[in-house]
């Protein structure tokens, strides 16, 4: 891949304000976009739906009315879209490649494939822009509090040349070149998608036998069985709050990514496969719209448990 010198990238130090263009202002996105603001950037945030751009507006960005019009003359460019060819779509139209600024930085914070985020690297090197993908976990009150892990696949000096801008929204860690960030990211989704499964129904077990469901939970908190799943999902579950954060929709779009790129790689990866039919029944029974924690439900259901 073609690299472009340092001197020509707009790289700022940290501290100094970027013009940075958001694309994606969901669940996600929104929360993210705020704290750019905060922090004093120029923000231009674009939405496919104008209403949920327009939030920002009392943070002090200004919003879009199309992608092409929200990169031009931008330092950086943060995607939050919902799947690979919606980045496609957005990234590369002809009028979004027309409006880049020369050497700016392209940072993918969707979930993706690795194979979409190469490819999105190389036609976006062609017209001199430059890209990472950095796709994040932590959830919207990682989001909220600046403290998401971001896992960062690239060129090294444009990971370096991103820091300044996502320290402002949580830990990026280096994972590889491009594409490593997404498969992290997958790597992380097969390891949440699975844990909260297990959580799920060992909880459902210890209840269906006569127990109490949250203190067997606060019993195995701080032993081998904890994590931050059986804190957070097992509390949610216990509360029987599965009010969306992270939809199971996305869970289950991540783990068919998971199991598409496992496929393409020759590698056998029978627990994901076993967990991305779970939600996809779960979906197609009717629990697209509650958090991914929401697979209690469906597990609760297929024994009998309201």
């Amino acid at each position: 891949m073609t690299h472009i010198s340092t001197t020509d990238t707009h790289a700022a130090p940290p501290g100094k304000p970027q013009h940075i263009a958001v694309l994606g202002i969901g669940l996600m996105g929104f929360p993210m976009a705020r704290r750019l603001c905060e922090a004093g950037h120029t923000v231009t945030a674009w939405n496919r739906s104008r209403e949920k751009a327009e939030r920002l507006l009392p943070f002090g960005a200004q919003v879009a009315n199309s992608p092409a019009e929200a990169v031009r003359g931008a330092d950086v460019v943060i995607t939050l879209l919902t799947d690979g060819p919606a980045v496609g779509a957005v990234l590369l139209a002809s009028d979004t490649l027309a409006a880049y600024r020369p050497g700016a930085l392209v940072i993918d914070m969707s979930s993706i494939k690795p194979d979409e985020a190469r490819a999105h690297a190389h036609q976006l090197d062609t017209v001199g822009v430059r890209h990472i993908d950095a796709p994040v976990s932590g959830g919207t009150v990682g989001a909220e509090q600046g403290t998401l892990a971001i896992m960062a696949g690239g060129d090294a000096e444009d990971v370096a040349a991103a820091q300044p801008v996502l320290s402002v929204l949580g830990r990026c860690t280096p994972v590889g070149p491009h594409g490593s960030g997404q498969l992290a990211k997958l790597a992380n989704q097969m390891i949440v998608g699975i844990t909260i499964g297990a959580v799920a129904e060992a909880l459902l077990l210890a209840a269906k036998g006569g127990a109490d469901m949250a203190q067997v939970r606060q019993a195995l908190m701080g032993g081998f069985a904890d994590s931050r799943i059986m804190q957070l999902h097992g509390q949610r579950m216990v509360e029987r709050d599965f009010a969306k954060r992270a939809a199971m929709t996305v869970q289950l779009k991540d783990m068919r990514n998971a199991m598409a790129t496992a496929q393409a790689m020759g590698f056998e990866a029978p627990i994901t496969a076993l967990f991305e039919s779970l939600y996809a029944q779960a979906v197609q029974d009717g629990l697209s719209d509650l958090d991914h924690a929401g697979l209690f439900v469906a597990l609760a259901q297929r024994n009998g448990m309201t």
